[in-house]
């Protein structure tokens, strides 16, 4: 039997562990990225693990999400991210570069090659054909000290693309018709790979969508083979040499086929609230909306933009309609410029934000009450936007612009017939323009040795965790309903300035459950720290869903909470709970769910012999009233770390002997 195009990255990358469905593996990581977001946080965890210049082939430092700088936080992050670069040998792309998985796509992914990155849209790369996963920091951190990742080896569900995409569908299409199939939950431990003679039609722009908005449906990664639509583009950016052919054998099993016919999609989108509440846009045409903005990580490229710009020209955007566009990298934007398209698009009234996340991540441009806002970006959960009881709807760019003439969400198919516009068809440039001058370069081990990094106030090492206890006696601070994201535990937006101060930051934890006059979640929880009484989480399916922010677990660790009890936890949030000491355990009945309260007390009387060497917990309520098991689904390392009080100390006694 042929081998998966995963299976014959993985092969070439295995450290420890053997290629079989759900067995731990270790694997080799060729190059990593974090974002400014999360980097503060990895970088201080790498300084902490004591390594010095990073071990990796390549990893890049971006900032990308805090750019506005209101007030020192900000800028105090790019500071450190930006010397602590150049001492530890890292390439450093500066503010206003661009989004780090577009940048990344463009100037640094090679195929076969892995990449890890701390954050969750990582597998952007798998559009080059790189297996490239989102991780924490932590994991991340110990992947540039020379450290293996580890995971379960995972499934591979095959998706079989046939036929050609019609004019006005596009590539965000296809990854919606894919979660209106699989949904966001329950699909964790599988990788997607893309094959069959549509996916050899669609550029690698295209299949960067497709695997950017994977990292939705929950699975590890998302892949296309490289190929002569990867030559082309890598020659493009003259990065030729980089390329290498790369598909799975043609006699390759998937543990699951599903098949697209592309000649059949029809333009889609995702509702309010979740990327999995998908419609065709046909079924909600008419709404009224306020608000459309173009760009994300996931539709932000040249070829994107280009289209956008060709239909407005000539054109304006409906007074009724706040129009944004951001070109997701520097290289892009400087085309755009260059070609006229941005004086198009300006003079059709639309507003160009900077190259960066933005919107997506509920950094300004935040919507009315009550009104709709289209957007092309990746996630539309509930107050994503910054606005509370939003109606964010996930569309593609040529959705978005023909509703954005319109004043309404309109299928961009009726485009020729509402305003005679014909599809501009846009093909690849045989040459970028390409400008590196943002990017800073590693500098020499000589050069690095003398390097100042700057560290100001509000950079603070994150606290370790302490030790989990034989006998653990808790209180249930909370109780979540089903898919919960890392955006309710932890909310971006204004908020995301106080990530390297995880004092100020956990403050805020929950924050979208907390009332009006009544104690926090982080008040309840640091009176129960206070009284050596360990807090827990208790929810449902999909718990901590989305972003890959550590945060989520690391300020719950600062505030005390030990256990987290749930239906189901996803897998990138489920490391970084282990990776700072908080068990994760699954109800073995999932109706025991329904039977806590919040305030309930509970003990567990033999949690460190379970963690050893069990697969169940007994978790007992403190009046005797009531008990129920747990499953710890935990790999041999995930007993270790939680044994070791998190992966910074285990890393440390590895590196001791």
């Amino acid at each position: 039997m042929g081998q998966t195009l995963t299976y014959k990255i993985l092969n070439k990358h295995l450290i420890e562990g053997k290629l079989a469905a759900g067995e731990q593996i270790g694997i080799r990581i060729d190059q990593t990225l974090t974002q400014d977001a999360t980097g503060t946080t990895a970088f201080l965890l790498y300084e902490s693990i004591g390594a010095a210049k990073v071990k990796t082939d390549l990893s890049v430092s971006y900032i990308d999400h805090n750019m506005a700088g209101f007030g020192p936080e900000n800028h105090n992050d790019h500071l450190y991210l930006q010397t602590i670069a150049a001492k530890c040998g890292v390439y450093h792309s500066r503010a206003g570069n661009g989004i780090c998985h577009q940048v990344h796509l463009e100037r640094f992914g090679r195929p076969a090659a892995t990449l890890l990155g701390s954050d969750s849209h990582t597998p952007t790369g798998g559009g080059i054909g790189m297996l490239a996963i989102g991780a924490g920091g932590m994991d991340v951190a110990v992947a540039m000290a020379g450290g293996p990742f580890y995971l379960k080896c995972p499934k591979v569900l095959g998706v079989k693309l046939s036929g050609q995409l019609n004019d006005w569908v596009a590539a965000k299409d296809v990854i919606l018709k894919l979660l209106s199939i699989l949904t966001t939950k329950g699909n964790v431990g599988w990788v997607v790979e893309y094959f069959g003679s549509g996916a050899e039609r669609l550029s690698v722009p295209q299949r960067a969508t497709i695997t950017n908005m994977g990292a939705e449906l929950g699975v590890t990664t998302s892949i296309f083979a490289s190929d002569e639509q990867t030559k082309k583009f890598l020659s493009a950016q003259k990065r030729r040499d980089d390329y290498q052919p790369l598909t799975a054998d043609e006699d390759a099993e998937y543990d699951r086929v599903i098949e697209i016919n592309l000649d059949e999609l029809e333009p889609m989108a995702a509702c309010p609230s979740s990327p999995d509440n998908i419609k065709s846009v046909g079924e909600i045409s008419g709404l009224e909306t306020a608000q459309v903005v173009i760009g994300s990580c996931t539709n932000s490229s040249f070829a994107d933009l280009m289209m956008v710009a060709k239909v407005l020209k000539g054109r304006h955007v409906n007074n009724m309609v706040e129009c944004a566009i951001a070109p997701g990298s520097r290289e892009v934007l400087n085309m755009l410029a260059q070609n006229g398209a941005l004086a198009d698009m300006l003079s059709a009234g639309a507003r160009i934000l900077e190259s960066g996340c933005g919107p997506c991540i509920g950094q300004g441009f935040s919507p009315a009450n009550d009104v709709v806002s289209l957007r092309t970006f990746n996630r539309n959960f509930a107050g994503r936007t910054g606005t509370k009881g939003d109606k964010a709807y996930l569309v593609s760019p040529e959705t978005a612009v023909a509703s954005a003439l319109t004043g309404k969400i309109t299928d961009p198919c009726d485009l020729p017939e509402l305003l005679g516009s014909e599809y501009p068809k846009i093909e690849l440039p045989n040459e970028f323009v390409i400008d590196d001058s943002m990017i800073e370069q590693p500098l020499s081990d000589d050069e690095a040795a003398k390097a100042e990094v700057l560290r100001g106030p509000t950079i603070v090492v994150p606290e370790s965790p302490a030790p989990l206890q034989q006998k653990l006696t808790g209180q249930v601070l909370i109780k979540c309903g089903q898919k919960i994201t890392t955006d309710h535990i932890m909310p971006a937006g204004t908020f995301l300035k106080l990530r390297s101060n995880v004092s100020e930051y956990a403050k805020v934890v929950f924050n979208c459950f907390n009332e009006e006059g009544k104690p926090t979640f982080a008040e309840r929880a640091l009176q129960l720290k206070e009284k050596a009484i360990a807090g827990l989480i208790v929810a449902g399916e999909s718990y901590g869903q989305g972003s890959s922010r550590e945060h989520a677990a690391l300020c719950p660790m600062y505030l005390g909470v030990r256990v987290v009890i749930a239906k189901s936890i996803e897998r990138i949030h489920k490391a970084n709970l282990i990776n700072f000491c908080i068990v994760p355990i699954e109800f073995a009945d999932p109706a025991d769910y329904d039977k806590i309260e919040c305030g309930d007390e509970f003990r567990i009387d033999n949690l460190l012999e379970a963690i050893r060497a069990s697969d169940e917990v007994k978790i007992v309520k403190a009046d005797g009233s009531f008990e129920f098991v747990g499953k710890l689904e935990l790999s041999e390392r995930d007993r270790e770390i939680l044994l070791s009080a998190g992966l910074l100390n285990y890393t440390r006694k590895k590196a001791n002997g």
